[in-house]
């Protein structure tokens, strides 16, 4: 009896980890088993076996019994410690042919191989890369990522599924308290704060306030997972742009932690997660619904891709900066064409950047089209640990470990070339001061060619490189009223420029220009125009440390570039308000005026609605352009300004040297201020402390609440697979075009005051000011539903003219978006959308995908996807079709007014023809982009999370 009661103890105890995977078999056997009775040993041996046959306990534990591939482990010993880990080299010749991003997949096969979710197959054909990487159909393959990383903008959602998991797996008899990220997981909350207050020395503080009043509902449950989910890190608002986090304090290079040493790896719920390939670490963004399944110990299934070896020569002149270098890389790539495709960095040239200068190329990867951009560990590497303060013991192990592995690069060393799917070249020499502009990042100019680029912009016809503008209104000039005073708009004004977003805040070379330059320029005189929205918003506090440190803050604040809030902010369109005389004279007049941002992005309508064209830039630049007051302007011959005597100042009078910079950055980027702000990063601020967060195993949902909702997917969800039918007499919901970004789709941005989701906020009892941005309320899905496909830019076809709304055909009707999915849902009618090439370029945005379901959209018929979305319309249970090569709605004369019958085949198989019949007879063969098996399994479950809880059930 008493050795009963010990096993109840036990197993009451125990029960949880048991299911969660925390506990292995090996800490089983630690326990005493002579103290159960026979009953109960017979118990624990089913329990065990249970487990064994869903192979939940082999995740990541490399258990002799299950992994092939342990003949392969090796000890290393380091100090007074042994450490385990796979002998890589063993494999063979065919092993030191391969690129090293390869590599970091091959280890990650080995050391996960279970033949359940990674087999032996798949571990074969990563090591035969060179004969599998081009074949027709591409092979899969499958990746368990190290970790997973998270921003809140996707975080918050992701915490909002795993909270309603968790009621639906008890609503379905089970235990919620096994829904638990098992892989590490880390969430920084970087993308709620905006740049209301500028150009004051309390802007900072008065952004951050409104930023707790406006997402205190959020951070407050967002403090409840941090709680109530086991193995989830939580960084709090306040301290820095997620990848500069990611890059400066999270990222481990090598797990020296675990039971067998391997290199760190990750997938993040943001598209710029590449941003970490710049420090030898392979990192991709991913949607937030596949990176739930990682954190739920779900592997990555990927088609082996082709490696582009792309070859850096030569060094960069003493006036390019790594913004130059990636905006011409990016241009470079783009006009290649690696979209799907790994982008590997060699050359001696690459010795030459630094890792901030490697992060900042790496960052624009989703803009070039890559899935990573990677620059292999070498000893630069090494020491950027040193300087970010890591522990030198690790560093030396790491160090120790990628050598025994033939991980460790010398970009001098030509023996050491993998072999690369194909070559380019490029030489740093060549590279010239650019921006990119003024729709989108890889439409690459030269500084010395943006004038005459934007006056033929004005009156291109209406693209990405025209407005459409009649040649007798661009010498428009425009007084309003500023503070009292008068002064002059037209088009090309700069209106907003901003330092922001981690393609640069991250990189002390261009931060510490910014500041020189501005020191130059304010010892010559020159100053910024008042109304010009100037903000600065560091990637992390390190960043503000040197700058304070190196002297440089008193000029920056001079000409307006005060710190205004640690994080993403104009460069998510985070940007504010601007005056309201500013925004009258815009839109009354039709002006083109601009937008200069040290950003990635700057697709129509993300910087602010009132800037049509947007420019990325250099942080020099942005300055350079915000004292110019316009885009319209050659460096070259015309003075950037005026000294306060009269004498003109040009742009090459204020510029500091790479040179320069490099000694300013050797003296003051040191590893003691790495120590001591991120030393005290997890605290948070005083108000993130005070926030009072509940401790339920399962959330308590406010029913009142408009940013936390439970939200509709898991509702009347069975244990048994859903049916699932042909899809009949579908109505178009939206005719698009090609390069319909997740902007476009995914609600992003200030909310509208005529919008369907203004409308269910006023019903509310909410004022506009209380509206707050899509962002903010990313956890609400009847709000979020509303703001699908509601940018103001939207060119459906449907309707012939740019906006949210669409025609409702069996009426006639226009209506917003949103009114016209309800009433087509009233009438029981299934939406289907037609889109061109590349639906879902831009970030990768979940609700992009769960917006058109709650829609009531059942298919997307497109030219071509962008990976991440894809995956993502997947993972939602929406079936993505490809139109035939050749083919698309205008070569089918698709109008978007036809009935559509799409015949879904009883049995599934990768990339299958599927047949659609339209109303009038005829009937056009697509591709189905179900891509692997898995795209069918989690289809035919309904989505991921549905499969995932089935599976925990």
């Amino acid at each position: 009896m008493k050795k009963s009661y010990y096993f109840y103890i036990f197993y009451t105890k125990f029960r949880g980890p048991l299911v969660n995977f925390e506990l292995s078999v090996f800490t089983l056997m630690k326990f005493n088993i002579n103290y159960l009775c026979n009953s109960c040993t017979l118990f624990l041996q089913v329990k065990l076996r249970k487990q064994e046959k869903f192979n939940f306990y082999t995740r990541t534990k490399n258990s002799s019994a299950t992994n092939p591939y342990n003949k392969y482990l090796k000890t290393l010993s380091h100090g007074r410690k042994e450490y385990k880990y796979f002998d890589l080299p063993a494999l063979g010749a065919e092993y030191d042919k391969l690129p090293f991003s390869i590599r970091v997949i091959l280890e990650s096969a080995i050391r996960n191989c279970d033949n359940f979710q990674v087999r032996e197959k798949d571990v074969q054909n990563i090591l035969a890369w060179r004969q599998n990487q081009a074949l027709e159909g591409g092979v899969e393959v499958a990746f368990k990522p190290a970790r997973v990383i998270l921003q809140d903008l996707t975080g918050v959602p992701a915490v909002v599924d795993f909270a309603a998991m968790r009621d639906a797996v008890k609503a379905l008899g089970g235990d919620p308290d096994k829904v638990n990220p098992i892989c590490p997981s880390d969430l920084v909350i970087d993308h709620s704060v905006q740049a209301d207050f500028v150009r004051s020395p309390d802007a900072l503080q008065k952004n951050e306030q409104l930023e707790f009043e406006r997402n205190g509902e959020r951070f407050v449950f967002l403090k409840w997972g941090a709680k109530a989910l086991r193995n989830m890190l939580i960084v709090p608002p306040g301290s820095g742009i997620v990848h500069q986090v990611n890059l400066e304090y999270l990222a481990r290079v090598v797990f020296t932690d675990s039971e067998v040493l391997h290199p760190d790896s990750v997938v993040g719920t943001d598209s710029h997660t590449t941003m970490i390939n710049g420090l030898g670490i392979v990192g991709w963004g991913v949607g937030g619904i596949e990176a739930e399944a990682v954190m739920l110990g779900q592997a990555v299934t990927m088609l082996l891709p082709e490696v582009v070896g792309y070859k850096l020569v030569g060094k960069l002149s003493q006036y390019a900066t790594s913004t130059d270098l990636v905006l011409t890389i990016t241009k470079h790539l783009r006009q290649l064409g690696v979209v799907g495709k790994f982008v590997e960095f060699f050359g001696p040239g690459v010795s030459e950047l630094s890792i901030a200068d490697r992060a900042t190329i790496s960052n624009m990867c989703p803009e070039y089209g890559a899935t990573i951009g990677f620059f292999p560990v070498d000893l630069n590497s090494l020491d950027y640990l040193r300087q970010t303060n890591r522990e030198e013991t690790k560093i030396k192990l790491i160090e120790e470990y990628l050598r025994v592995t033939k991980m460790l690069r010398n970009f001098s060393n030509e023996k050491e070339d993998p072999v690369f799917t194909q070559v380019v070249t490029l030489d740093l020499s060549t590279v010239v001061s650019c921006v990119s502009g003024p729709k989108r990042p890889h439409d690459k100019v030269a500084v010395t060619n943006t004038k005459a680029d934007f006056l033929n912009s004005l009156t291109n016809k209406i693209g990405f490189k025209g407005f459409g503008l009649s040649p007798d209104v661009i010498n428009k000039k425009v007084p309003f009223v500023y503070e009292g005073k008068e002064y002059i708009l037209h088009h090309g004004s700069v209106v907003i420029a901003a330092i922001t977003s981690c393609t640069n805040t991250s990189n002390p070379c261009v931060m510490l220009g910014a500041g020189l330059l501005a020191k130059k320029a304010v010892d010559s005189g020159l100053t910024v125009a008042p109304f010009i929205k100037t903000s600065l918003s560091p990637g992390s506090g390190v960043v503000t440390y040197y700058l304070r440190e190196s002297g440089v803050i008193p000029a920056l604040n001079t000409l307006g570039f005060d710190v205004v809030g640690f994080g993403c902010m104009t460069c998510i369109g985070n940007s504010g308000p601007l005056d309201d005389a500013i925004v009258d004279a815009i839109e009354k007049n039709d002006l083109v005026c601009c937008g200069v941002l040290s950003g990635n992005r700057n697709f129509e309508g993300r910087i602010h609605p009132n800037t049509r064209a947007n420019y990325l830039a250099s942080p020099l630049l942005v300055i350079a352009y915000a004292i110019a007051g316009r885009m319209d302007i050659d460096f070259e011959t015309e003075p950037i300004g005026k000294s306060p005597v009269g004498k003109n100042v040009f742009l090459r009078d204020i510029w500091p040297s790479r040179s320069e910079i490099q000694t300013v950055e050797s003296q003051f980027v040191i590893p003691a201020m790495f120590n001591e702000v991120y030393a005290r990063i997890e605290n948070g601020s005083n108000r993130w402390q005070t926030l009072n967060a509940p401790s339920n195993q399962l959330y308590p949902w406010d029913s009142e609440s408009t940013y936390i909702k439970k939200p509709p997917f898991f509702d009347n969800m069975k244990k048994e697979l859903p049916s699932h039918n042909s899809i009949k007499g579908a109505r178009v919901l939206l005719l698009l075009g090609d390069s319909v970004t997740t902007d476009h789709i995914s609600p992003a941005g200030s909310i509208a005051r005529n919008s369907p989701a203004a409308r269910y906020l006023g019903q509310r009892g909410l004022t506009p000011r209380e509206f707050n941005s899509y962002g903010s309320r990313r956890g609400n899905d009847d709000v979020m539903a509303r703001g699908t496909f509601a940018n103001i830019r939207l060119q459906n076809k449907l309707l012939g003219k740019p906006g949210p709304r669409t025609i409702h055909i069996p009426s006639g009707e226009e209506l917003d978006v949103f009114d016209a999915a309800e009433r087509y849902k009233a009438s029981g009618t299934p939406l289907i959308l037609i889109v061109g090439k590349e639906y879902g370029c831009g970030s990768s945005r979940d609700w992009a995908a769960k917006g058109p379901l709650l829609l009531g959209v059942k298919a997307v018929i497109a030219e071509s996807y962008e990976r991440i979305h894809r995956s993502n319309l997947v993972g939602m249970g929406l079936i993505p079709l490809q139109f035939l090569p050749g083919q698309n709605a205008d070569t089918l004369k698709l109008t978007g007014h036809e009935l559509y019958n799409i015949e879904i085949p009883d049995v599934l198989t990768p990339q299958q023809n599927i047949t659609v019949k339209i109303n009038d007879g005829r009937s056009f063969e697509v591709l189905s982009r179900f891509d692997t098996e898995v795209d069918i399994t989690y289809y035919k479950h309904g989505g991921i999370l549905n499969y995932m809880i089935r599976k925990i059930l």
